[in-house]
């Protein structure tokens, strides 16, 4: 595996969960609700316009395959998807996890703001790689 952009950030082989020819699903550093994961496009670009139209049906299909990987692993009842810049957030949701269903759009703009700089509101690179390994091997005997 090569080394993965999102964003500013490389990405670590470890937190990845799927590559495919055109996109990859990490699990993310912050998450808002547990399962929470990214998926991108391998090739970075600044809007969604820009992505090549076997791109965007790469992308959504990598999305389709973590969306059902993380909703029966972490025991959602549904799932919130949304796309934000040029990545897709996949979020298991459970009947109660909000008080107010949309207010996990609300979270998810805070979520991209608050503590940026600061690391250790951050899951550990340890966390993130056990997390992504256990995915791995359950999309691997799916």
């Amino acid at each position: 595996m090569s080394t993965l952009r999102f964003g500013q950030h490389l990405i670590k082989a470890s937190a990845v969960i799927l590559q495919t020819e055109l996109s990859f699903a990490l699990v993310n550093r912050k998450p808002v609700v547990p399962g929470h994961v990214l998926v991108c496009p391998l090739r970075p670009v600044e809007r969604f316009r820009d992505l090549q139209p076997e791109e965007v049906a790469d992308l959504f299909t990598t999305t389709q395959t973590v969306a059902n990987l993380v909703e029966k692993h972490f025991n959602a009842t549904s799932l919130t998807i949304a796309i934000q810049h040029v990545h897709v957030h996949v979020l298991p949701r459970k009947a109660g996890d909000f008080e107010r269903n949309d207010s996990i759009y609300d979270e998810l703009q805070r979520h991209d703001r608050e503590n940026e700089d600061i690391p250790s509101k951050w899951r550990s690179e340890e966390e993130m790689a056990a997390e992504a390994s256990d995915l791995r091997n359950k999309l691997n005997k799916s």
